[in-house]
């Protein structure tokens, strides 16, 4: 079994690659932040497990459709092992804003999910990374520590300021890795 301090939930648009206002629709559209894939190796190669929760609400808007979004988490995948990492689990949410749904964050469904899928008790102590209030809404209702990244939207969301209180803040996914692994190192 997993311990859940031992586990990084990443968004996925903002957080490890490059978002769009237009959506990210294909795999071509897909373009990785150029730290962001040896990051989440770092991560692995150290013990921790890295696990995805994204919102795709594209699926149900129709902009792109189930096969063109495995196209991409393929490639993430692909990529990490690569730069020998791993991705332990990647959820996503298909559904559109007004769907009533419980997975779309900053519902908890999608982290309740990959707690399950880890075989995980709980989440509590597990860092939730992302880009977006939301991101964090859904850390904290799972009781992981909340971390926000100034890519993506993530500058945008620190100049609102709401709800940062209990959130960390960094430039990007590698600078909040550099910082996790040292604090590590210094123990």
């Amino acid at each position: 079994m997993l311990a859940a301090e031992r586990l990084v939930i990443l968004d996925r648009d903002g957080v490890i690659n490059r978002d769009s206002e237009a959506y990210v629709k294909s795999l071509a559209e897909w373009i990785p932040y150029p730290t962001a894939i040896e990051a989440i190796a770092r991560l692995s190669c150290a013990g921790w497990n890295v696990a995805v929760a994204t919102n795709q609400s594209g699926i149900a808007r129709g902009y792109y459709d189930m096969q063109a979004l495995e196209a991409m988490h393929d490639r993430l995948r692909e990529l990490v092992q690569k730069a020998d990492g791993e991705i332990a689990y990647i959820a996503y949410c298909p559904h559109g804003p007004d769907d009533g749904c419980q997975c779309r964050k900053p519902e908890p469904g999608l982290l309740e999910e990959i707690r399950q899928g880890l075989s995980l008790n709980s989440l509590e102590g597990s860092w939730l990374v992302g880009d977006s209030l939301r991101d964090l809404q859904a850390a904290e209702a799972m009781r992981c520590r909340p971390v926000l990244v100034r890519t993506g939207k993530g500058r945008r969301t620190e100049q609102k300021g709401e709800g940062l209180d209990s959130a960390m803040i960094f430039d990007d996914l590698s600078s909040f890795v550099d910082w996790l692994l040292a604090q590590e190192s210094s123990y």
